[in-house]
């Protein structure tokens, strides 16, 4: 949990980043990003993730933060049609290659379609840092993680807020 609070401190700290923007939180979790963007000043806010328990967890989240749920959609964008997002948020979610493969290639269409802005949030996983995609990031910030939430999250000693900047 700590991972995902950390990496909404970008958010919080700068609310230029989500202020009137309309924002998709892919993989949204718990909402803790959505969260911190509605808080920052964000004009419209989804939540995305295909588990139907992260989308009552973000519902929980919502109501103890004092905001009114965000709408969630439970059904896997990666590959849709892309939307007019002015910022994708995205985070942790290089586990697999398949997956990093898959978000790689609609992140460009994203982009190419909409010059939708792409914020990565990643602990460092080894897809990631092996991945093609990852020439094409420019760090933004990195928090180091108590060494308690180190132990918990398999050795993983840091968080980092990347840019997503393809060549299209």
């Amino acid at each position: 949990m700590l991972i995902f609070l950390l990496r909404i401190r970008y958010v919080l700290n700068d609310p230029e980043v989500t202020r009137n923007k309309r924002v998709l939180d892919l993989g949204s979790g718990c909402g803790a990003s959505a969260i911190a963007a509605k808080i920052s000043g964000a004009a419209y806010v989804l939540l995305n993730d295909i588990d139907p328990v992260a989308a009552i967890a973000a519902k929980l989240n919502c109501e103890l933060n004092g905001l009114e749920p965000l709408p969630c959609l439970t059904k896997d964008l990666i590959g849709s049609e892309p939307d007019g997002w002015d910022l994708i948020m995205l985070g942790d979610m290089f586990y697999e290659e398949a997956l990093a493969d898959g978000l790689h290639a609609w992140l460009r269409r994203c982009i190419a379609s909409h010059g939708t802005r792409v914020l990565i949030g990643d602990p460092g996983r080894a897809q990631l840092e092996g991945h093609d995609i990852q020439r094409q990031l420019l760090r933004l910030a990195r928090y180091d993680l108590p060494e308690a939430v180190r132990e918990q999250n398999h050795g993983l000693t840091s968080t980092t807020v990347w840019s997503y900047q393809p060549e299209l």
